[in-house]
């Protein structure tokens, strides 16, 4: 098994800033999320505000990991019944639509790398509450990184939350170290059993970034070898941060003054210094 590499203090600083910076470039994105915009207008915008005003490499953009073809944009959108990975491109957002924005930019090498849902106009109930538990979802499973807890405690209640729910846990990806280099180990699952898979130390870096479906965990591969969809046509989401493994417990690194407050449950539990914005 390849190591899980413990960043250092400069290390970390780097991410605190390239975290921040992803963040923001979803707090730009927000008002343009609208029906009638193109998700390429969109990938449009959030290039030109990286590479103009942030002075940030979107990651995505030309990203090519082993059997793949290029990844051509600077972002991710996918909408509706897309699971991960959507390439911007001619589709128009309508109301009622929901979306996931993915966005990793890279500042003095290091990747910063968060994701959101965002609603065209109304949402439907059904929409809204596969948002809002997956929300939850999310920061359940940040709720439990601290020293000596395991990767397994993550998915373990991740995927008691979602199950509870009636919704199912997609398997085939998962969260990821994240540093210098833009996926590295430890995968973190989404699914599993508490007190197992690799213990956490203080300097640890990763993602966690459920993606959950409305109806079964299934998934299809699209022709362009990168959307994917659920199997079945139900609805998916995700939400992701990356996060710091500290002596006490987490540090979310991709926060911005737009982003969403952690649900009040997981305020409550979390020591002050949890969630530094």
């Amino acid at each position: 098994m390849a190591s899980i590499s413990i960043k250092n203090p400069d290390d970390i600083n780097g991410m605190r800033v390239a975290g921040k910076l992803a963040a923001e470039v979803l707090d730009f994105i927000a008002p343009h999320v609208k029906a009638g915009v193109n998700t390429a207008e969109l990938d449009r915008l959030c290039h030109e505000y990286m590479t103009n005003v942030q002075g940030t490499i979107p990651a995505p953009l030309n990203y090519c990991p082993p059997g793949y073809t290029p990844f051509p944009k600077a972002i991710c959108t996918s909408v509706n019944d897309v699971v991960c990975h959507g390439i911007p491109g001619d589709k128009v957002l309508k109301n009622g639509d929901v979306i996931n924005i993915d966005i990793t930019v890279i500042k003095n090498g290091y990747h910063g790398d968060t994701s959101r849902m965002f609603y065209v106009g109304e949402p439907s109930i059904l929409a809204k509450r596969l948002g809002d538990i997956t929300f939850e979802c999310m920061w359940l499973g940040i709720s439990r990184i601290k020293p000596g807890a395991h990767l397994g405690d993550i998915g373990f209640v991740i995927q008691q939350h979602a199950e509870k729910a009636g919704y199912s846990v997609v398997r085939e990806f998962c969260g990821h170290g994240i540093g210098k280099i833009f996926h590295e180990e430890p995968q973190v699952l989404h699914y599993g059993r508490p007190g197992t898979l690799e213990k956490l130390l203080p300097g640890m870096i990763f993602t966690v970034e459920p993606m959950i479906n409305a109806g079964r965990r299934e998934i299809r591969e699209m022709g362009d070898g990168w959307t994917i969809k659920t199997k079945d046509r139900s609805l998916s989401a995700q939400w992701e941060h990356t996060v710091l493994v500290t002596e006490t417990g987490y540090e979310v690194l991709t926060v911005s003054p737009g982003m969403p407050p952690p649900p009040a449950f997981i305020q409550q539990s979390a020591a002050p210094q949890s969630v530094t914005v």
